[in-house]
């Protein structure tokens, strides 16, 4: 059976919504954790990555981008 656009779509954002919502949280964790014991500090740059992948899809793409604290 095929699955339209717009159901492709919704499938898409509700996994991206959870990764979003996971990812942040991880992310201010060890942030936090980083600017405490004084591994970051206020002003860094810290280039960040985030690999999609799916085997059955043959999808492998990392995304970079930077976080500025």
């Amino acid at each position: 059976m095929r699955m339209n656009d717009k159901a492709v779509k919704a499938a898409v954002q509700r996994f991206l919504e959870n990764v979003s919502f996971s990812a942040q949280r991880e992310l201010e964790k060890v942030v936090r954790k980083a600017l405490a014991s004084g591994k970051a500090k206020n002003g860094d740059v810290l280039t960040t990555a985030v690999t999609l992948s799916n085997e059955t899809l043959d999808l492998d793409v990392t995304i970079f981008s930077k976080i500025k604290l």
